[in-house]
């Protein structure tokens, strides 16, 4: 196996990663499709400004169509995978401060809503985690 990519690795070592970072590219699209087209019916009752809700839904869909051609990749870069587990652990900790920082006026339900975020994000990124240890990386 080189340094650089996991190609001499059994499919079986790094079919959990994968499908785990398709799993996380579908998702992260599909709920940046939704905000997009919600944004403005889910401004009052999160408390989410459609102004912030625009880029950030645009932002996962432009972050799921990249999870989702790493995944694709005939082999699997180390580099990419773990920036994709540094990136989902920063978004976890950004959506937790964006929820109790004051600077959106979120409601009760968008306090919510951010807090659920953070998990699903952390999760993601301690499944991606495993992946790459499973992968031996």
């Amino acid at each position: 196996m080189s340094a650089s990519t996991l190609s001499a690795r059994p499919a079986s070592d790094t079919d959990f990663l994968r499908t785990v970072l398709r799993l996380d590219g579908w998702g992260t699209g599909a709920f940046g499709v939704v905000m997009l087209a919600a944004a403005a019916a889910l401004s009052g009752p999160l408390g989410l400004p459609t102004a912030w809700s625009i880029p950030f839904a645009v932002a996962m869909i432009g972050g799921g169509l990249a999870l989702l051609l790493i995944a694709g990749y005939p082999e699997l870069v180390p580099g990419h995978a773990t920036a994709v587990i540094g990136v989902n652990a920063v978004s976890a900790v950004t959506l937790v401060v964006s929820a109790f920082s004051g600077v959106l006026e979120l409601t009760g339900l968008g306090v919510m809503f951010l807090l659920i975020g953070a998990v699903w994000v952390a999760v993601f990124a301690g499944l991606q985690a495993r992946g790459v240890r499973r992968a031996g990386l």
